[in-house]
């Protein structure tokens, strides 16, 4: 690491440059009169500029967009604004007139602020950004460095427009193109591994962009690797290059994802798996082998599922062609059970029938669920809809039939929790009749409040997680159900559903609306993250884990949510133990798992942190689909981590 990245990585992690934007008593409305009060901000040593320079923090609107960065940074806003000016001359339609005139309104609003930007960058000495900016945003990118500042800057745009969530998708790839233009030019791979290094601090400086709990929570995934369109590893320098950067930084943003697939060798897990040591929360690794086929299942061209980017946490979608809403369904698994539980437990004899009652609340819940969304409607996005492949050039809103792909996603939250409850209800009132059915209800109705007996009947009971098809087989039975009813079902916007195993927090969110459910989890107590064990069920190991959660043909429920593990940091203390755990991923890859998720963790640790946080201002853990400063997060949260359990090998 040169000094130039060691002094901009101290500045970072120290949190001064907080304390140089500027107060603002009234957040501006508008993105007009937001861009109009910030005023240009650069760090020392810093070439990128484009940070905010008031003090606001903002909950957007529309977030889980991958933007077509590509596209833009290599036309340049002039020729998009004369694209949009020929397709107004020959348009009769008033409404798509006026739209493409509001979008260039926002564009010459964009220019004039970069332009004060670098008259702002002269007038200080930063002669490089300041030559940068006499090319960009008007014009195509002329190189490496100037593609990544023409990204911040979109950025920085389209965030004081309510954009929060903004993936950077198949970063490698978008750029490689400039990668090469750089080393026939002769510059070394150091020097680019700097200046990437510098872009990763830059966007550092956003990840207190949120007012709420969701502290570094910005959006900012970022994909390597992957297959192309005839099945070869597009893993490349580049990629390499920024595994590199992120090791070496060990920072929050930007949220590392894998792709890998059966082919990939087994060096890049392990170079890979030295990141999970850092404590960083990732790379999450999503196999190709699995998720382009579910995308395909879903109605995507095979040509675009291939090329599918993770959105902010883990939903996949296709980078500048989706205008899709990937989290707006909530699936309560361990609610449903329970409400199936109470109404039809006494009345159903034998355990098969009170199943298929459980799969028709599932069902109805489905349609419950869709129904509930029919009237959506999201305000014209002229702005990020220049980013969107058909968009501006047709005067057609991402949001009003200008995307390809209008999809909505639903998340199934609890699956594991519910999984166990069933398997419970199988084992202790049908078959072993060591609970009645009468019994159970009213141990949960008193929240097991003197009925600690019954409640460690069902704690006792099979879990998903130990590789047992007693419990595992039940899982396969409502998540098949819930793939069933909401995969491909018609959204209101001409797209359809896609269902998912993502929970985000609604494993707290969703639990505290949840009275005691017949796992023995009491009553509004956490449900499990995402695809992962319910939390304090023991289990025989990682192994017997990831065969309990691999079973389902997982590309029937595609919409993203990964298998969560945490493993204690003594795990990869040494090179066996990054070898180790590098097999164990691609044992999951191989075994047919769609995601995946490693939190390297220490719970003495954490438990100190909570006490003496100013003892650790930069311990970072994955939360969700994200990773954060502990301290920073709600003790909520903080709380669900060190409850998870702690894996070795």
């Amino acid at each position: 690491m040169i000094e130039k990245v060691k002094l901009l990585l101290d500045d970072l992690n120290s949190k001064k440059y907080q304390t140089l934007r500027k107060p603002c008593a009234v957040i501006p409305e508008t993105f007009e009169e937001r861009i109009e009060k910030d005023v240009p901000l650069l760090f020392e040593n810093d070439d990128f500029g484009f940070n905010r320079g008031i003090a606001v923090k903002l909950r957007g609107g529309v977030g889980n967009v991958t933007p077509n960065y590509y596209s833009v940074l290599s036309k340049g806003f002039d020729l998009i604004i004369k694209n949009i000016e020929t397709a107004m001359k020959n348009e009769s339609d008033n409404k798509k007139i006026e739209y493409g005139k509001t979008t260039i309104c926002k564009l010459a609003l964009c220019i004039k602020k970069c332009d004060e930007y670098c008259e702002y960058a002269k007038n200080t000495g930063n002669i490089k950004l300041y030559n940068a900016l006499k090319n960009i945003p008007r014009k195509p990118a002329k190189n490496l460095y100037e593609a990544l500042v023409f990204i911040k800057l979109c950025v920085y745009f389209l965030r004081w427009h309510s954009f929060d969530h903004l993936g950077f998708g198949r970063f490698d790839k978008m750029l490689y193109p400039f990668y090469l233009q750089e080393k026939n030019s002769g510059v070394s791979d150091e020097d680019i591994l700097s200046l990437i290094e510098e872009f990763f601090i830059s966007i550092n400086r956003d990840v207190d962009l949120y007012a709420g709990v969701q502290m570094g929570d910005n959006g900012q995934s970022i994909v390597f690797g992957g297959v192309d369109e005839y099945g070869n590893n597009d893993f490349n320098e580049l990629s390499n290059i920024c595994l590199d950067a992120s090791y070496e930084l060990s920072i929050i943003e930007p949220k590392i994802n894998l792709r890998v697939n059966k082919n990939t060798p087994l060096e890049i897990y392990e170079k890979a798996t030295l990141l999970t040591k850092q404590g960083l929360g990732f790379p999450q690794y999503c196999n190709d082998d699995v998720i382009i086929n579910g995308l395909t299942k879903l109605g995507y061209d095979k040509k675009d599922a291939v090329n599918y980017s993770v959105a902010a946490c883990w939903e996949f979608l296709i980078p500048g062609l989706s205008a899709e809403i990937l989290n707006t369904g909530k699936f309560n698994f361990p609610l449903v059970v329970n409400n199936a539980v109470h109404k039809y437990l006494l009345i159903e004899d034998s355990f098969d029938d009170f199943l298929q009652r459980v799969k028709n609340e599932i069902i109805c819940e489905c349609d419950r669920i869709r129904k509930e969304k029919e009237g959506l409607r999201i305000n014209d996005c002229h702005l990020l809809s220049v980013f969107i492949d058909g968009c501006a050039e047709n005067l057609k809103d991402m949001w009003c039939g200008g995307a390809k792909y209008k999809n909505f996603g639903c998340h199934g939250i609890g699956i594991a929790n519910a999984t166990d409850a069933l398997a419970a209800i199988k084992h202790r009132v049908y078959e072993e009749k060591s609970i009645s059915k009468q019994r159970l209800i009213d141990a949960l109705n008193a929240n097991f409040n003197g009925y600690e007996h019954e409640r460690n009947l069902l704690l006792s009971s099979p879990k998903m997680g130990n590789n047992d098809d007693y419990a595992d087989s039940l899982s396969l039975e409502i998540m098949q159900t819930f793939s069933d009813n909401m995969n491909n079902k018609p959204t209101p916007w001409g797209g359809v559903w896609r269902a998912g195993t993502g929970s985000a927090h609604e494993y707290y969110y969703s639990a505290i609306h949840c009275p005691a459910t017949s796992d023995g989890r009491k009553a509004y107590d956490y449900f499990s993250s995402s695809f992962s064990p319910s939390l304090g069920v023991k289990t025989e190991g990682i192994l017997s884990v990831i065969k309990s959660f691999t079973k389902y043909d997982l590309s029937n429920i595609i919409n993203g949510g990964p298998l969560t593990i945490e493993v204690h940091n003594s795990t990869l203390r040494n090179e066996e133990g990054i070898k180790k755990m590098a097999a164990l991923v691609k044992y999951f890859i191989d075994n047919g798992g769609h995601q995946l998720q490693l939190n390297s963790v220490n719970k003495e640790t954490l438990k100190d942190a909570q006490i003496h946080p100013e003892k650790y201002p930069n311990l970072i853990v994955r939360v969700w689909g994200w990773s954060g400063y502990f301290i920073e997060l709600d003790k909520l949260y903080q709380d669900h981590v060190i409850s998870r359990l702690e894996y070795t090998l």
